[in-house]
């Protein structure tokens, strides 16, 4: 089995919200501190090049990128010069434009490469809400031992202490909604987690948490 094809089934089974079909990349919807902790690398960086490379069976675009800031994978690659994706939309590859923009990239890194895609968290930076950067610098991180439980329909209620209910799915706005924009789910004392925000330090003695 070719390197390709070894990445490609551990992507698979590693990513079970990732449905690759011929038409289209479908994905299920991922609140942003949860792609921050499942991810190996996350950065804020600048496009400078691209090349489509002739590996795998549609090819691969590698883009060349200037890492302004990394918030997660110190230990595994402190610096990022190149992000792998898949060439086709389909196939769920991420289409970054050259020297235009700063984006926070999320990706796995496999045999030394990061890659990325559709169903990981990507966005041009100036897009981010301030919470989503305050996320991004410290408060993720507090909550990665955190669950963030999707609430379909309504009511819904958390099984274990530790979890946080996203209701952004209620709405249809998934990882665009209100939640996903300006909350984080924080852990508190006595291993209970419950959804913050606000411009103070978290104060992990509140357990009972009314936010959102």
């Amino acid at each position: 089995m070719t390197a390709w094809l070894s990445f490609l089934v551990v992507f698979l089974c590693s990513w079970s919200v990732r449905d690759l079909v011929v038409e289209a990349c479908t994905c299920v919807p991922i609140h942003p501190q949860d792609a921050f902790c499942n991810s190996d690398i996350v950065i804020r960086a600048k496009v400078v090049g691209k090349k489509l490379m002739k590996d795998g069976p549609f090819g691969t675009m590698r883009y060349t990128v200037k890492q302004m800031k990394m918030y997660r994978g110190f230990q595994i690659m402190p610096h990022v010069q190149y992000i792998y994706t898949e060439a086709s939309e389909s196939l769920c590859g991420v289409k970054l434009e050259v020297n235009k923009y700063q984006y926070l990239i999320t990706g796995r890194v496999y045999e030394g490469k990061v890659y990325t895609g559709l169903c990981n968290w990507y966005e041009k930076w100036d897009r981010l809400t301030l919470s989503q950067r305050k996320g991004l610098n410290h408060r993720y991180n507090l909550g990665c031992g955190c669950k963030i439980r999707p609430c379909y329909y309504s009511p819904c209620f958390a099984t274990s202490k530790n979890e946080c209910i996203w209701m952004d799915m209620l709405s249809n706005f998934g990882h665009s909604g209100y939640q996903a924009k300006h909350f984080a789910c924080i852990e508190r004392m006595e291993g209970y987690c419950s959804w913050y925000r606000g411009w103070a330090p978290p104060d992990k003695t509140i357990i009972n948490a009314t936010d959102p």
